[in-house]
């Protein structure tokens, strides 16, 4: 038998092909962060399925600007639920900050060692080796505006902080946050990429450069 002709092999058009391409690079991005660029804020696309609102850039950069101010140099950060926090801290210092990031969604796991798998229907549900009290500061972003799922995280937050909380919820939160974790409303008040129905704003415990220079 002979070998078919080239005209008898279905071609795509040019097109075709580059949307194709275009399509296999976007997945590749999405699921495979990597080089220069591996901790973008954005690289990996929100999902809204989970509940996912990426900050803006000027927003992730003040909140982790504060972030290292209240850690302190050498200092150790957790970013629950906050993982464009955690990508705006890496891409600012490298290695020199202990960061990790708790989340659900596993393609942050790209991150290695410094990502932990956390639900917070499982608030405690840590490794072994994440020890109790044993981050200069906690910064939160629970996934959702609901007193259960801001009580849930709470615990976690208490659990792994040594005294410091920077917490990002709906303002419609704030007794709510002031009663669980003793936080009181900043002056900063936090953007998203996308305009969200509800207010959003930060909350701390401590002396805070959100609630000056705004």
């Amino acid at each position: 038998m002979s070998d078919l002709e080239d005209d008898d092999v279905p071609q795509l058009s040019s097109h075709a092909l580059a949307a194709l391409q275009e399509f296999y690079a976007e997945q590749k991005q999405h699921t495979n962060p990597g080089g220069g660029e591996k901790y973008n804020v954005g690289r990996i696309e929100e999902n809204w399925q989970l509940s996912q609102f990426w900050y803006s850039q000027e927003t992730a950069l003040r909140l982790a600007e504060e972030a290292i101010a209240a850690a302190g140099e050498g200092g150790r950060v957790a970013c629950v639920s906050a993982p464009t926090v955690y990508q705006k801290l890496r891409e600012l210092r490298g290695e020199d900050l202990a960061v990790y990031v708790f989340e659900y969604d596993r393609r942050f796991a790209v991150y290695g060692e410094e990502f932990v798998f956390y639900d917070y229907n499982n608030p405690l549900d840590l490794p072994e080796d994440i020890a109790a009290h044993s981050f200069h500061l906690v910064v939160a972003d629970p996934p959702y505006l609901s007193e259960e799922c801001l009580r849930k995280t709470s615990e976690t937050i208490k659990y792994l902080t040594q005294g410091k909380i920077l917490l990002c919820t709906g303002a419609v939160m704030e007794e709510e946050a002031a009663k669980l974790l003793g936080v009181r409303m900043c002056k900063f008040i936090p953007k998203h990429t996308r305009t969200l129905a509800n207010e959003f704003r930060c909350y701390v415990n401590y002396d805070s450069g959100l609630d000056h220079d705004v």
